[in-house]
């Protein structure tokens, strides 16, 4: 459905009391996003003066929601209690478009300790 996952992401290679029973393997997601330079001249100007480009920040918001997503669609698939070691890479891709890139290892974990 369309409920929140029940899959853990953690960034660091331990899950706080639990026990990693099964390493599944590597699980990524991936999205390409356009940047959009010509749209928008104050926002050009916005990038010399040193401001944050805010169109640029809620569109990587939005990209590493929909790579972190299909990372963890994988990460079902193959029945893991959590993903560790998450990571988050952007490389340029061409021109004005960069892809983003979530990958980190799926496991399966013990049961909480009661």
């Amino acid at each position: 459905g369309m409920s929140r996952s029940r899959i853990l992401l953690q960034n660091s290679a331990e899950v706080p009391d639990r026990q990693i029973t099964e390493v599944l393997g590597l699980v990524q997601g991936h999205t390409i996003f356009a940047i959009w330079m010509g749209r928008d001249l104050s926002a050009l100007v916005r990038l010399l003066l040193g401001g944050e480009l805010i169109e640029y920040t809620e569109m990587m918001g939005q990209a590493r929601k929909v790579a972190t997503n299909r990372m963890v669609v994988q990460a079902e698939r193959l029945g893991a209690d959590a993903i560790i070691d998450l990571r988050f890479m952007t490389t340029s891709v061409i021109g004005s478009a960069a892809e983003l890139l979530a990958y980190g290892t799926a496991v399966k974990l013990s049961n909480p300790a009661t």
